[in-house]
Formats: C-alpha cells, structure tokens, sequence
C-alpha cells in the first residue's frame, strides 16, 4: 500500500512538472495585433463589450467612444488556458502568474510577456485555447489572480475578459521556444451586479410578471 502511495504521489509531481509549457502574450505586435482593455464604462459600471474597434489590428467595428484604457500597475492581467484547441471556455484554468499594464500611448496594453502555463503540457504539439482576465487593482488588496477573480465574480472589483482564443502553435518548452499569442481582441473591465442586488432585480421582474397578470 504504501508502495501504491508513493508511485500515485511520483506520478502526480511528474505530471505537475510535465504541465509547464510557455507562450509569449503580445497586445502590440505592429501590423499583427493592436488591441487595448478599456476601464469601465462612464456611468455604466456594469455594461461589457469585447470587439476590436476602428483603430485596432484588425480593425473591428466595436465603439470605444468614451473609454478610457487602463493604465499602469494598479492594472493586472493574467492568463486562463486549456491544452489543445476549441476548449470550453468553463474547462478554462487560471494562472497564477500576472503581468501589470502599460502607460502613455501603450496604455491598455500589455507589455510582452512570456507566461507559463500550469496545466498545458510542454512541447505540446496541439496548441491551447487561452484566454485574458484583467481587473483593478487599485487597493492593492488583489495582487492574486484567484482572489481577483474571486473578488470580480462577487461584485467587489471591476474585471473582464476576452474572447476565448486558439493559439495554433509548438508550445514552449525544453525543446521549443514559447510562440506568440496574438489572439487577443480589446475587451473593458466592469463591475458584476451584487448577489442581492440581482436577487431584488429578480423579485422586481417576478412582481411585475404577476401584477400583469392580474390585470
């Protein structure tokens, strides 16, 4: 038994060691992608919109009139990712590594950055699905990505995150360099509705639905 335990216990370490491939994270790639996450919208903290706009590579038809792009380090960005292509975006997993934003002109962007990737295996032939998650972290209180997704998921924090995306490529690893993932569309951050707030919206809607019924 003890034997069994320690073969189980080998295993799971070499599987964890083995699920570290790299990929390169590029949201300014001049003539291949140029793409900005925006802060929430004025006076619209719970409105979201992913879509490249005007003055994008490639250019898309989504209106960022108005958004401000984030900027610096109160600004975080990590990483989800699955092995293999077209994933479902729940089987995504969150890294922990995270990567701050840039300013000026780059604002909105995150600086090249090459992440690891725990649960994609290195040298990995069939690519991954990735996606990015940013938040505020202006309290400094979620340098974390698990609490910060914890956080923006309870209402606490503004986030956001991009379309899921396939990057068809050789992962990194010990016999290949990390390739760049260029995928990512703009995206804005956004406050999610409070559990109790969208439990009076519900009541509210289901109060509604019974006085017309009534008349």
């Amino acid at each position: 038994m003890k034997k069994l335990v320690l073969a189980s216990l080998a295993l799971t370490c070499a599987a964890s060691v083995f699920a570290q491939g790299t990929v390169v994270l590029n949201t300014r790639l001049t003539g291949t992608v140029v793409t900005h996450v925006y802060g929430p919208k004025a006076g619209a903290p719970g409105f979201s919109q992913i879509g490249n706009g005007a003055n994008d590579t490639v250019a898309g038809a989504t209106d960022w009139t108005g958004f401000t792009a984030i900027s610096g380090a109160s600004y975080l960005g990590a990483l989800l990712s699955a092995p293999g292509q077209n994933a479902a975006e729940a089987s995504l997993v969150l890294n922990a590594q995270t990567q701050s934003f840039r300013t000026g002109t780059a604002a909105g962007q995150i600086p090249q950055t090459t992440y690891t990737l725990g649960n994609v295996a290195k040298d990995g032939a069939t690519g991954a699905t990735l996606q990015l998650f940013a938040w505020d972290n202006t309290t400094g209180s979620y340098s974390s990505s698990a609490a910060a997704w914890t956080a923006w998921k309870a209402g606490t924090i503004a986030g956001g995150v991009s379309s899921v995306f396939n990057l068809n490529a050789t992962i990194g690893g010990d016999l290949n360099a990390p390739p760049v993932a260029a995928g990512v569309n703009s995206f804005n951050l956004y406050s999610v509705p409070e559990p109790s707030t969208m439990a009076l919206a519900g009541l509210g809607a289901a109060a509604l639905l019974i006085f017309r019924r009534r008349k």
